[in-house]
C-alpha cells in the first residue's frame, strides 16, 4: 500500500516509517522540515504544514493510508501559548481530513491521547478530543489511537520527569501519587504499523497503555536510579507556583501542564490484546533504563 505518515520524522513517525517500510509499503513522510531527522533511503520525504491545507493536499494524491501523526508535546507549554494545541491539533486535522477527502483516501489513522475529550480540562485534551470528533465524522474508515506516555529514544517523557524531580529530595505535586502508563515508542510503532494489516481495525478506537502503571514518584526513582524522597505538594500550592515558574524560560511547566497532574493517564482496559500483545510482552521503563522495578 502507498501511505502516508504526516510527523514522519518526529519521535513515533520515524519508527512507524521504518517498520512500514520494512513491511512493503511505500511510505512517505511528511513533515515541515523533512531534514531535521534522517529515514531509510526507502521512505520518501515531502515538505509540508498541516496548519497549511496548499502545502499538504497535493501529498495525499495516490495514498490509501494517512497516518495523522502530528502533534505538539503536552508536557510543555508551546511556543505561541496553549491556543497553539487547537491550531495544529485541531486545525492540522482538518486540514488532512479534508484532504483525504479530496483524493479519495480509503483509512485515516489519528494518533490522539489518552483521556481526549472535546471538553477536557487542558488545551492539550480539549483539543485531540475535538480533532477526533472531525475524523469520525469523515466519510472514510479511520482508526483512532489513544496511547497513555510513549518512552524510548529521542523520547521527552523521561527527561521531562528527570528535570522536575531534583536527586534525593524531590517536591512533587500531590506528592508524586499522578499515575501514568507508560509505553515504549517501538512497541507503540509495532501496533500502530499492525492497524493496516486487518479490517477488524477500522472504524475502532484503542486505548493504548505500557505493561505496568507507576506514579510520578515511582518514575522519579527510575530516572535517577537511586531512592527520592518526596515532599508533597500539595496541588492547589503547586497550581499558583507552577503557573509563575512557567513564566520563566526554561521552567518545563506552567499552568495547563499543572492541570494535567490532576488526573492520572491509565487506560481502565488496555487494547494492546487487539493486535495480540500480552502485557508481558511489551518492555518496561525500568528494562528501559536498565534498572530494577
Amino acid at each position: 500500500m502507498n501511505v502516508l505518515v504526516t510527523g514522519g520524522t518526529g519521535f513515533i513517525g520515524r519508527h512507524l516509517c521504518e517498520r512500514l517500510a520494512d513491511s512493503g509499503h511505500e511510505v512517505t513522510a511528511l513533515a515541515r522540515d523533512p531534514e531535521a531527522s534522517p529515514l531509510p533511503d526507502v521512505v520518501e520525504t515531502v515538505r509540508g504544514d498541516v496548519t497549511a491545507y496548499d502545502s499538504v493536499v497535493d501529498s495525499f494524491a495516490g495514498q490509501d493510508v494517512v497516518y495523522n501523526l502530528v502533534a505538539l508535546s503536552p508536557l510543555f507549554e508551546p511556543k505561541g501559548g496553549n491556543e497553539m494545541h487547537e491550531q495544529v491539533h485541531l486545525g492540522g486535522t482538518e486540514n488532512c481530513v479534508r484532504a483525504a477527502r479530496e483524493h479519495d483516501i480509503d483509512h485515516f489513522v489519528q494518533m490522539s491521547a489518552l483521556g481526549a475529550d472535546p471538553d477536557g480540562q487542558t488545551h492539550y485534551i480539549r483539543s485531540k478530543g475535538r480533532a477526533e470528533n472531525i475524523v469520525t465524522e469523515s466519510s472514510f474508515d479511520w482508526t483512532i489511537f489513544r496511547p497513555s506516555v510513549v518512552f524510548g529514544d529521542g523520547g521527552q517523557f523521561l527527561s521531562f520527569t528527570k528535570k522536575v524531580t531534583p536527586p534525593v529530595v524531590a517536591p512533587l505535586p500531590g506528592g508524586g501519587r499522578t499515575r501514568f502508563q507508560p509505553i515504549h515508542v517501538d512497541d507503540m510503532a509495532t501496533m500502530l504499523a499492525d492497524t493496516i494489516e486487518d479490517d477488524r481495525h477500522r472504524n475502532e478506537t484503542y486505548e493504548i497503555g505500557g505493561p505496568e502503571q507507576l506514579t510520578l514518584a515511582d518514575l522519579a526513582e527510575l530516572v535517577r536510579g537511586e531512592s527520592v524522597t518526596v515532599i508533597p505538594v500539595p496541588m492547589e500550592l503547586a497550581g499558583v507556583g507552577l503557573s509563575i515558574a512557567g513564566a520563566i524560560p526554561g521552567f518545563p511547566m506552567g499552568r495547563d501542564q499543572y492541570r494535567s497532574l490532576q488526573f492520572d493517564n491509565t487506560t481502565a482496559d488496555n487494547d494492546i490484546d487487539a493486535f495480540g500483545y500480552d502485557p508481558t510482552d511489551l518492555l518496561t521503563v525500568g528494562e528501559y533504563l536498565g534498572v530494577e522495578n
